[in-house]
């Protein structure tokens, strides 16, 4: 099944992917970050999956989420009749619960349930044993409880069953997960949770403010974003998903289940611009605390609470998707240095003042840390925004957001009062601009290159008009997007990098990266080219799937989603590229107006 086949259900704890064929194949229990149930997205069925469909052949399937929430319907077509199955995670309170509610919409039809259940990643199998009202499934840590009506029956280490339904009939399934040393909750009523779960949802959607072009799409992305918030700390994954590749068949396959400093910004402008201050409140909190310490131990990434050591190790028992090893669970990138994170927060923290979300004592203790520490490190080299595997280079993109932190600095004391060695960050801030136009730009290229001493195109220079650096209205600037529109996009989508580059030690072979495209939207607005900026954001929203969800990067040739997904990043970009074109007010239409 491809990738923009799947659907994703939730309950701000973590997520499961649903197919367009009925199948759960993947899901992790109890958050993001732990060991899946359901692995079948990165191997097979026998890897656990939980398929629900008719037992004669389809006609038809069409799906939708009920408007305003995180509730999934699936409607299947056969020749005796027609069903719905209604898939969702109500906001949990304690363990985590997993709703298949069966409705019979015309006729009589026959569906058959045939669930897999394999803890640590498909390769451990439990054992299962009857209960009065389901089954019951053990293994170490983990036990797995299904409360349902449906007599079911073990075959072959899966656990099936069959039944009917017709017009006006439901049968519903409740899966709850949890520790096995403990005793597990009662079963939740299906039609209560249900109703729990859509309430809940629209309370939260009520707030949502938005109300120019694609507001249906733009509204997914928040619901989106919403859903990988790990609610007990706020922190947001980047996807919930890991090592769905960047090329079939290729290598480039990576944990996306944690969350990345770099996203601050981009993010707190959505939620802010959205009408969702709480939110941007909770992220901003969490990465305070997450980075919380010395400067020079900073990571670039954290788990869910703020965790610091993400080993990285391979499944070898899991074949990939579509046969797209290794399969990782964990992240080698989090002990990277990265320069371009030390901008990244003290812009967000930058815009939070600005816009009046309330901060703790020691925000601005914590920036002007991370202020004298990059005082001495800004000139040292790091492995960029791509997390490049590879020797450190000194990268432009990097050095640009260096000069961000500084020009936030020196903002914070001439705006807002703060205390700081002021004249001595407008020299850094001046020192790194004269460096990065001087170094950072090819004459005979007349562009910005990715790095100093090389002629390679990055698309992360995108970003320079839109953090203030240089203006849109610059001849370099606009060389330098000219340049990257003719030499890093296909079908006029943007790739990060030149496509068969060997930056770092991995081989070529990845899509374009969705989030860039969206940059692009950005600064053809901020250069006044709204036309082709709306015509290309028209052409991006294009590609969401049928249920408003969008990956990490696309084939155009294939005209398939690659990467993890769905991509928090990019459904922030989108959303943030929406309010830049449409949105008459909000904290800041561009970043270089923070």
């Amino acid at each position: 099944m491809h990738i923009e086949d799947y659907a994703l259900i939730g309950d701000c704890h973590t997520a499961a992917l649903v197919g367009r064929d009925g199948s759960i194949d993947w899901l992790c229990l109890p958050r993001f970050d732990a060991g899946a149930c359901f692995a079948a997205l990165l191997g097979t069925p026998e890897n656990g999956c939980w398929k629900m469909a008719p037992v004669a052949n389809v006609r038809s399937t069409r799906r939708r989420y009920r408007p305003g929430t995180l509730i999934l319907e699936t409607d299947f077509e056969t020749d005796e009749g027609a069903a719905t199955i209604i898939d969702f995670m109500p906001p949990r309170a304690r363990e985590p619960n997993l709703v298949r509610i069966v409705q019979g919409r015309r006729g009589r039809i026959a569906m058959r349930t045939e669930l897999t259940i394999r803890f640590d990643y498909g390769s451990i199998v439990p054992w299962v044993r009857r209960t009065p009202t389901g089954i019951e499934a053990i293994a170490g840590p983990d036990s797995i409880y299904i409360d349902t009506d449906v007599e079911l029956r073990g075959e072959n280490l899966h656990t099936v069953g069959e039944f009917t339904v017709q017009e006006g009939q439901q049968q519903c399934f409740v899966l709850l997960w949890h520790p096995s040393n403990e005793k597990r909750s009662q079963p939740r009523d299906a039609k209560c949770c249900c109703d729990d779960t859509q309430k809940w949802w629209e309370d939260w959607t009520a707030n949502f403010n938005y109300s120019g072009p694609h507001q249906d799409l733009v509204l997914r992305s928040l619901i989106t974003l919403k859903a990988l918030t790990y609610a007990p700390t706020g922190g947001i994954v980047a996807a919930p998903t890991t090592s769905l590749p960047e090329f079939i068949g290729g290598v480039r396959n990576w944990d996306y289940r944690f969350c990345w400093l770099r996203d601050a910004t981009f993010t707190l402008y959505a939620f802010m611009q959205a009408g969702y201050t709480e939110e941007a409140a909770d992220w901003c909190n969490w990465l305070l605390r997450a980075v919380a310490g010395s400067p020079a131990q900073m990571n670039i990434m954290y788990g869910l609470a703020g965790e610091r050591r993400l080993t990285e190790i391979e499944l070898k028992w899991l074949p990939g998707y579509e046969q797209s090893a290794p399969v990782r669970i964990g992240n080698a990138a989090w002990n990277q240095f990265q320069l371009d994170v030390f901008g990244e927060i003290c812009d967000v923290l930058h815009v939070a003042r600005r816009t009046g979300i309330k901060q703790e004592k020691n925000v601005w203790a914590v920036q002007r840390e991370l202020g004298e520490y990059l005082e001495t490190h800004w000139h040292d080299p790091d492995e960029g925004i791509w997390e490049v595997r590879g020797p450190r280079q000194h990268f432009v993109h990097s050095k640009v957001m260096a000069w961000v932190a500084f020009d936030r600095l020196v903002k914070a004391v001439e705006r807002y009062h703060t205390e700081g060695p002021v004249d001595k960050w407008r020299q850094i801030r001046d020192e790194i601009h004269h460096e990065v136009c001087r170094h950072g730009f090819n004459p005979e290229r007349n562009s910005f290159v990715q790095a100093y001493g090389n002629s390679e195109l990055d698309a992360s220079l995108l970003m320079m008009p839109l953090v203030g650096f240089l203006p849109p209205t610059d001849s370099r600037v606009q060389s330098t997007i000219a340049a990257i529109q003719r030499e890093l996009t296909t079908d006029g989508f943007v790739a990060r990098y030149r496509r068969n580059s060997t930056l770092g030690k991995l081989p070529p072979g990845q899509g374009v990266f969705l989030p860039c495209s969206f940059w692009l939207v950005d600064a053809l607005n901020a250069m006044e080219r709204r036309d082709e900026a709306i015509a290309l954001f028209e052409r991006l929203a294009k590609l969401t799937n049928d249920v408003g969800l969008i990956s990490e990067e696309f084939d155009p040739a294939a005209k398939r989603f690659l990467g993890n997904f769905p991509q928090a990043f990019t459904h922030v970009a989108l959303a943030n590229s929406a309010f830049n074109l449409w949105k008459p007010s909000g904290p800041a239409k561009h970043r270089q107006e923070a």
